[in-house]
């Protein structure tokens, strides 16, 4: 497909524009198609995963000396977008900004050498398992334990919406330890559990999510771990976790951008071609101006998310404001885009052939995943405004 928003403005390295083509040419070659046929007969986009893993595009962000790019989050987040631009929101994407990171920095060299390589090439794939039934937002509140077993470990408790649980080869999982301070708090520790580890249990959620992806309810019981199952040091966990979780949220909002460059250039192209009267209806200002609107608010989002992704490979202090107002910008920016592109089509908007109202609830997920609008404010009320916490 053409691509009206190919612009310098959201690039913020002199090869970002060769890579962004590169990635449009492979992944276009599969398609919005290809990805909506796989959700319909619920099929997993194994062939698109090998390619772009050959490719070398699921690396980039990964260390040389493992395989991988070496260039960063700022790299990744061109990759995931245009992968997204091109029909193909793959949430698994996402999944790879958190768990390498966490490993590159606070894994053993044995567990770096046996992982990374493997998640640079999409070879070997990991989940992630944080959210619980009764936490939600709130990580001090994680229930899931790892007690103590020996050398070992013994894992028990409940995780909630883990992704693609059925397509990887182990969990990354958060857990607390048995000892509680005065606030009622127990240190997180992260721990790697095979998928199939004695004791794991795992049912599908069904969802109105149009993805390849199946979300999973995890339960651990008395699942035992070895010592070399544990990440960097134990009770060390809340800072590891956040490692990963800024990439996330970049990440997430690349996915969203993503959707609202397909869903404009969809409009744009249909708004050219389609006469109800004697002139295309994109000549009337009242279809014209709110597409134009939705498109100066998706490149807002991606420059914002182009910044937070460099602002993160600069390890700047700013990194975490800048990667949770991503997120917020883009998952408005997209449903505005995604809405607008719907009713540019009018009656086809709703039709599946025309590839827009099954992107309807990626796009919303992420006002509420991976981390809700409302505690994006109440972080940027408490650490950009200094107004008082409110929780």
């Amino acid at each position: 497909m053409s691509n009206i928003f190919a612009s310098r403005l959201v690039d913020t390295a002199d090869h970002h524009p060769m890579l962004r083509e590169s990635v449009g040419k492979l992944v276009g070659s599969f398609g919005r198609r290809y990805f909506q046929e796989l959700v319909k007969k619920k099929g997993k986009p194994d062939e698109l995963w090998s390619a772009l893993g050959e490719a070398g595009f699921l690396g980039v962000f990964i260390g040389e000396q493992y395989g991988g790019g070496g260039s960063g989050l700022a790299d990744y987040n061109v990759v995931v977008e245009e992968t997204s631009a091109q029909g193909c929101p793959v949430l698994a994407l996402v999944i790879g900004s958190i768990v390498a990171p966490i490993i590159e920095q606070f894994g053993s060299q044995a567990m770096k050498d046996e992982w990374l390589p493997g998640l640079a090439t999409g070879k070997k794939r990991l989940a992630f398992a944080i959210t619980e039934p009764n936490a939600g937002t709130n990580t001090h509140k994680v229930s899931t334990i790892a007690r103590r077993d020996g050398s070992g470990y013994k894992l028990s408790g409940a995780k909630y919406w883990t992704s693609a649980v059925d397509e990887v080869d182990a969990l990354m999982v958060v857990a607390r330890g048995e000892e509680v301070d005065e606030r009622g708090r127990s240190p997180l520790s992260l721990f790697i559990v095979p998928t199939n580890a004695p004791g794991i249990n795992m049912t599908p959620i069904e969802t109105a999510i149009h993805v390849c992806e199946t979300q999973f309810m995890l339960y651990f019981d008395n699942v035992p771990l070895g010592a070399q199952a544990l990440i960097g040091v134990e009770g060390n966990g809340l800072r590891q976790v956040f490692a990963g979780l800024n990439p996330e949220r970049v990440c997430a909002a690349a996915i969203n951008n993503g959707i609202s460059r397909y869903a404009i250039e969809q409009a744009a192209r249909y708004a050219n071609e389609r006469s109800v009267w004697k002139t295309p209806i994109g000549a009337h200002q009242g279809v014209a101006h709110p597409l134009a609107a939705a498109y100066i608010g998706v490149q807002q989002a991606r420059l914002l998310t182009a910044r937070a992704a460099q602002l993160s490979d600069e390890q700047a202090p700013e990194s975490g404001e800048a990667a949770n107002m991503a997120k917020f910008a883009a998952a408005d920016s997209s449903l505005i885009a995604l809405d607008q592109a719907i009713q540019v089509h009018g009656g086809n908007g709703m039709a599946l052939e025309y590839g827009l109202a099954d992107l309807w609830f990626i796009a919303r997920m992420h006002k509420t995943a991976p981390v809700s609008r409302e505690m994006i404010l109440n972080f940027v009320s408490q650490h950009s405004l200094g107004l008082p916490k409110s929780y």
